[in-house]
């Protein structure tokens, strides 16, 4: 982490400093580090309780009152059997002996939890006010759950229908989760439930270190104990997880007190070296299997005005059976005496097999503190069981009988398969023959399609035209993003099928064209490798007739000094760039007349700075500038508008406005909808009025843009910002964030698509119009009136979305759309359906739907 007032221009040579291994490899610093910690924000998926994945013999429970009450039915927002699980007796305040337990088969970092009591149709109303959580990872241990402030009861459900989401802070890792009833009367209890996370691929099981101490500084006593450890803590900590895996980064300045109100040094673990003699202290990391360890990323603390430094020296032992190696590994870092920011330091671990690795990390100065450490790994192909009990005995087997005979085994499943689609194949193939004719032209057309693929939209368009612009002629994105021969398109696909040669709605698709018959602009298939900028951001697709607005070498916006930017986070980043939020200084005095700010002259503005890394290619730069070109010209109330550059020197940079209340998913997450709850809870909430008042300024955004035939590609409510009195403007670096790396699928590892927010056509056929659009904005419209509580499709996986999107091709009425809203009135429902109609041109445009939601204002 970065501290609040480092300037702009050292931001890259300082991370290069603190991460050339990662840069050397090419391997994006966000995917080494987080791999596994992810946070909260991304790792929120649901579990397999609502939406069936966890299966029932993995569902248990202490008791049940009847068999249509058993654990199976204790599945969120289900209503089968008699609608929950309940206990079998009466719960008592003095009884917590009833439970219901989840087998979730694997590890996984759980960071909420979600419980429901039993509505029945409105004949039961039974449900638990408070519960506790117990988990385990291996089954005979068990741990009871406490918040970072100690406490255990966890406030439930108020009545019998409605969910009541619960975050976990600190998370836990797990495979067993118990929910456990709490009451202060006798009374009966019932339970829904489901758990939210992702699976804990980091594999660690325990970590194993000397307790954490205390420092005396003249302002007051920090606290350097690790207060979320699970597992035995007396001089030592042994067996358990707990701030060195929980996801949270410690600050650059350990002496503040955190976010979660707690005492300064909280999210740090640290030790002296006055109780060391040796010099340094050791750390052991217990691990579920044999994993073969690429790297380990330690954040350490560096103020070395506290006598406080990253490790100086780092050996490592390996154990992969019984017996450690006898040679370690040695690394020495970089000593840093000049910046004091806390950073994540790599260490290489060479590729060494290991189920367990013991660590010296030896001092550099008097302190020694670290916030988190993770591990990249692969598992180890011969050992691919969770590790049992020490004390079940039945476990104990021959690893080199068991790697041959797994191997063997693998083998004959390899045959076995190969033979099995060589005959399916065949069969398939003799199908396909008989049923269509005429496949050799069809292939001959899909080869045709393969052929667009590396052009870009601009000159797919000006082939259309008749024109054969050089510059136009060749694709940055595909470079960035090859798609190599293991990947086809779906649409290159769907045309090899005899239903879709046989659909006369779709004229030219299978035959590569890249105009639609009414002659709207649309984008080329080869366009979706496009979709990401070179910082990391959305780039509006442009049709060939807007094209002049690139023309010409002048730019409506002025230099900017960069030494006026005050670096404030790291919002996001690209293969190419970065996208950072600072605070600019006097940037009032480069802004056009027209362009107003509501802040005071000498006061500092928030601005998000996307910036172009220094060793960038040239196509990079080029698209770099041609982006600048795009966003100078557009000015809406409603858009994201340019403010200045830093393009005379390296790095380049834009400036564009940034909203002081973020986004608009963030924001109306942390709010809720009027009503009575809200009262109960003090929480802030948002009227139904200035939600519409919020999306018809989306909608507002939006018809600019289509009068520009522009078409943004990514509309959503992480694209859009929030201002002063709900004010919206329509931004384009949603993408680049790792917060949000959750909502896009990406491609063979190297496209990146919105797929939950994308109509049909733009998923299977490649066409990207104003029409797609307006499917992505009743998309981003569903979720404010959810208040972004939920993900669209939340109960649907990314292949599961992708294969609804052909039942919308297909139109046997049978594809999924999304429910409608508790808030949303059937009036607005219904324009929500009008704008997920099959047919693009059936669907309404954005002067009827900024006009309709007008209407709604109270």
């Amino acid at each position: 982490m970065i501290t609040n007032k480092t300037p702009l221009r050292p931001l890259i040579p300082r991370l290069e400093k603190v991460l050339p291994d990662t840069r050397r490899d090419h391997t994006r610093v966000d995917e080494v580090v987080f791999k596994n910690q992810m946070a909260y924000c991304v790792c929120r998926y649901p579990l397999g309780m609502s939406g069936g994945q966890i299966q029932d013999e993995d569902i248990s429970a202490s008791s049940q009152w009847s068999e249509s009450t058993a654990a199976r039915y204790g599945r969120l927002n289900f209503e089968e059997g008699d609608g929950a699980w309940c206990p079998e007796i009466t719960v008592e305040p003095d009884n917590l002996k009833e439970f219901l337990q989840i087998d979730l088969r694997s590890l996984h970092f759980i960071t909420l939890v979600g419980t429901q009591g039993r509505h029945a149709g409105g004949i039961g109303n039974e449900f638990a006010q408070m519960y506790k959580i117990k988990y385990s990872r291996d089954g005979s241990r068990w741990i009871s759950w406490r918040n970072r402030q100690g406490k255990q009861v966890i406030e439930g459900n108020r009545n019998a229908y409605d969910i009541v989401l619960k975050d976990l802070e600190p998370p836990v890792v797990a495979r067993f989760v118990r929910f456990m009833p709490v009451t202060d009367h006798s009374m009966n209890v019932c339970m829904r439930v489901e758990l939210y996370g992702c699976e804990w691929l980091d594999g660690l099981v325990s970590y194993n270190a000397p307790a954490g101490q205390q420092m005396n500084i003249p302002e007051h006593v920090v606290y350097l104990n690790d207060s979320v450890y699970d597992g035995a803590i007396i001089y030592s900590m042994t067996e358990g997880l707990g701030q060195l895996t929980d996801g949270v980064c410690g600050l650059d300045d350990f002496t503040e007190s955190h976010v979660y109100n707690v005492w300064p040094g909280y999210d740090y673990v640290g030790w002296s070296n006055q109780s060391f003699p040796g010099g340094y202290v050791e750390i052991m990391f217990e691990f579920d299997r044999i994993r073969n360890f690429t790297t380990m990323m330690v954040h350490c603390n560096n103020m070395f005005t506290y006598n406080v430094k990253a490790f100086q020296h780092v050996v490592c032992y390996f154990r992969s059976e019984s017996d450690w190696e006898a040679t370690p590994l040695a690394f020495s870092p970089s000593v840093d005496d000049e910046d004091p920011s806390a950073r994540f330091v790599p260490v290489p671990l060479a590729n060494h097999m290991a189920s367990a690795i013991k660590c010296q990390f030896y001092f550099a100065d008097v302190w020694l503190l670290f916030s988190e450490i993770t591990f990249q790994s692969d598992t180890a192909m011969y050992n691919t069981t969770l590790t049992p009990p020490k004390d079940d005995p039945t476990h104990k087997v021959d690893d080199s009988t068991t790697r041959i005979l797994i191997g063997c085994l693998v083998a004959i499943i390899f045959i076995l398969v190969a033979i099995i689609v060589i005959i399916l194949w065949r069969q398939v193939w003799q199908k396909m023959l008989q049923k269509v004719s005429g496949m050799a032209n069809e292939i001959q057309m899909t080869e045709s399609i393969l052929s667009t693929q590396s052009e870009t939209f601009a000159y797919s368009h000006n082939q259309s035209s008749g024109g054969t612009s050089e510059q136009e002629s060749s694709s940055t994105y595909e470079r960035i993003f090859p798609l190599g021969p293991d990947y086809q398109e779906p649409s290159r696909l769907i045309c090899k099928l005899p239903e879709f040669a046989q659909n006369s709605e779709e004229p030219g698709i299978c035959s590569g064209l890249t105009v639609a018959q009414d002659g709207v602009p649309h984008y080329a298939e080869a366009d979706i490798v496009a979709l990401q900028g070179v910082t990391g951001s959305n780039m509006y697709a442009i049709p060939a007739l807007a094209m002049d607005l690139l023309s010409g070498k002048d730019m409506a916006v002025e230099e900017f000094p960069r030494k006026l930017l005050t670096f404030k986070e790291k919002l996001g980043e690209g293969q190419f760039g970065e996208v950072h939020l600072c605070e600019a200084e006097g940037i009032q005095e480069f802004m056009n007349k027209e362009f107003l700010f509501d802040v005071p002259e000498e006061a500092t503005v928030l601005v998000a700075v996307k910036m172009l890394r220094s060793d960038a290619s040239k196509n990079a730069r080029n698209d770099f500038l041609k982006e600048i070109k795009i966003m100078s010209r557009l000015k809406d109330p409603n858009i994201v508008r340019l403010l200045a550059v830093c393009i005379y020197s390296d790095p380049l940079c834009m400036i564009t406005e940034y909203m002081e209340n973020g986004d608009l998913n963030q924001f109306l997450s942390r709010h809720e909808p009027e009503g009575q709850l809200a009262l109960l809870s003090n929480a802030a909430t948002v009227s139904f009025g200035n939600l519409c008042y919020m999306a018809a300024q989306i909608a507002s955004g939006m018809k600019y843009l289509s009068s520009l035939n522009f078409v943004h590609r990514d509309l959503a409510t992480r694209n859009c910002l929030v201002g002063k009195n709900f004010t919206i403007k329509i931004a384009d670096f949603g993408m680049s964030r790792n917060l949000y790396s959750g909502d896009y699928y990406r491609i063979q590892g190297r496209a990146v698509l919105p797929i939950r927010w994308m109509s049909w056509e733009s998923i299977l056929l490649g066409k990207f119009t104003t029409a797609s659009d307006m499917w992505a904005f009743a998309v981003t419209l569903w979720e404010i009136l959810n208040f972004c509580k939920e993900q669209p499709y939340s109960q649907l996986t990314d292949e599961q979305v992708i294969e609804n999107t052909g039942e919308f091709f297909r139109d046997q009425k049978r594809q999924i759309y999304l429910p409608q809203p508790v808030l949303c009135p059937d009036s607005l429902y219904k324009v929500m359906l009008d704008c997920w109609r099959r047919n693009a041109k059936e669907r309404p445009s954005f002067q009827e739907i900024h006009r309709v939601l007008l209407q709604i204002q109270p």
